[in-house]
C-alpha cells in the first residue's frame, strides 16, 4: 500500500536508556548547563529523591516531595515558589506521571529545564502536554516549554515498582499508543512506534506478573513506555483520554487504574470506525479483537476492570457523561450521548467488551 501524505514533527529531546544509566545523572545535568537542581518526588518516593540529591551533592538545591495526582494548582504554585526561593535553575523529576506533571507545571511558569527519571510506565516525560487541576476540573494544554529536555530511563529503578502498579501503569502507556493509531494527525512513523510499544508492554506485563524482578521484562516495559509516550507527545488523543481526564480530575480517581479500566470500552466504541488501528492493536497483543485483548491483559494480570472497584459512584456516571460531551474533539466515531453513557456503565460494571 502506498504511503499517504503526512507531517512528522520531531522534538528536541535527549534520551539516555539502559540498566545503570542513572550513573550519568551529573553528566546530564552539566549538559543542560544547570548548577542547582530541585529534586521533585511524591511523599512515598522521598527516599529515591534524597538518593538523587546525594548524587548531585552541592548541585542539589533541595527536595520537594509534595507531588500528587492530577497536579492541583495549589501544589504547582508552592513548588514554583520553592524553586525560586532556593535559586534552582533546573528540576529533576523522579517517579511517575504525578512527579513529571509537577515538573511541567514549574516549567510552564518559569521555563526551568526538566530532567525526568521515570520509575513507572506513564510516558508523560515524552510529551509537551501538561495538566493542572483547579476547582475540581483538570485542564490540559500543550507547550514545548514543559517537555523534559533530558530523560534517563534506567530499568533498575523500576525493579521495585509493585506488580499491580506496573500492570496499570503499563496499560496506561498502551492507551497512548492505541489512540495514536487512530489520531487525525497520525503518521506511519508513529504507527510503527505505537505497535512496537504495545507489543513490548504486552510481552513485559505478564512476565513482570510472574516475576517482579525480571530485569529483561522491566527493560521491555520501559522501552514500550518510551515508545508509547512518544506517540502521545506527537499526535492527538481522542475519546479515551477525554474520558479519563474527566473521571480523574472531577472524581479524583487514580490515573493509571482509570486508563486501564476505560481503554477496552473506548476501543470497543471506536472499533467499527477505525478497523486498521484495531487490527494493529490486536496483532501487537496476540489477539483477534483489540478491545477484548486489552481487557484480558488487565484482568489476567490482576488489574481492576471496573470503575466501581476504584471508587466511582454509579450516581456520578450521568455527570461524567455530560462532562465528556463538552467541547467537541476529534474521534473516529461521532460522540453520541447514549452510546457514551452505555460505555461508562459497562466500564463501571467491568463488563468484557
Amino acid at each position: 500500500m502506498p504511503v499517504q501524505s503526512f507531517v512528522y514533527n520531531s522534538a528536541p529531546q535527549r534520551v539516555v536508556f539502559g540498566a545503570g544509566s542513572l550513573q550519568h545523572l551529573a553528566r546530564e545535568i552539566d549538559a543542560l548547563g544547570a548548577r542547582r537542581a530541585l529534586v521533585l518526588s511524591t511523599p512515598e518516593q522521598r527516599p529515591q529523591a534524597e538518593r538523587i540529591a546525594d548524587m548531585l551533592g552541592v548541585h542539589a538545591a533541595g527536595v520537594f516531595d509534595r507531588a500528587v495526582m492530577h497536579v492541583p494548582i495549589e501544589t504547582a504554585r508552592e513548588a514554583r515558589e520553592v524553586a525560586q526561593r532556593l535559586g534552582a535553575d533546573c528540576a529533576v523529576a523522579i517517579g511517575g506521571g504525578s512527579t513529571t506533571g509537577l515538573g511541567k507545571a514549574i516549567a510552564l511558569d518559569s521555563g526551568l529545564p526538566i530532567l525526568a527519571i521515570p520509575t513507572t510506565y506513564a510516558g508523560s516525560e515524552m510529551t509537551p502536554i501538561y495538566g493542572i487541576t483547579e476547582a475540581g476540573m483538570k485542564k490540559t494544554g500543550k507547550d514545548f516549554k514543559v517537555l523534559p529536555r533530558t530523560v534517563i530511563y534506567d530499568p533498575e529503578l523500576s525493579l521495585t515498582l509493585p506488580v499491580d502498579m506496573s500492570v496499570t501503569s503499563g496499560i496506561n502507556a498502551i492507551a497512548h499508543a492505541a489512540e495514536g493509531l487512530y489520531a487525525t494527525d497520525a503518521n506511519p512513523i508513529m504507527d510503527l512506534m505505537a505497535q512496537e510499544g504495545i507489543a513490548a508492554l504486552g510481552r513485559a506485563l505478564p512476565a513482570i506478573r510472574a516475576f517482579a524482578e525480571d530485569a529483561a521484562a522491566r527493560s521491555d516495559a520501559l522501552y514500550g513506555a518510551w515508545l508509547c509516550g512518544t506517540v502521545l507527545g506527537n499526535v492527538g488523543m481522542a475519546l479515551h483520554h477525554k474520558l479519563c481526564h474527566t473521571l480523574g480530575g472531577s472524581f479524583n480517581l487514580p490515573h493509571a487504574e482509570t486508563h486501564t479500566i476505560v481503554l477496552p470500552h473506548a476501543l470497543a466504541y471506536n472499533a467499527a470506525a477505525a478497523p486498521e488501528a484495531m487490527a494493529r492493536i490486536a496483532k501487537a497483543l496476540g489477539g483477534s479483537n483489540a478491545a477484548q485483548a486489552v481487557f484480558d491483559l488487565a484482568r489476567d494480570n490482576g488489574a481492576p476492570v471496573a470503575l466501581r472497584d476504584i471508587g466511582m459512584k454509579e450516581s456520578d456516571l450521568d455527570v461524567a457523561c455530560a462532562h465528556a460531551l463538552q467541547n467537541q474533539y476529534p474521534n473516529p466515531r461521532p460522540l453520541e450521548r447514549d452510546a457514551i453513557r452505555a460505555l461508562l456503565q459497562n466500564a463501571w460494571e467491568g463488563a468484557r467488551p
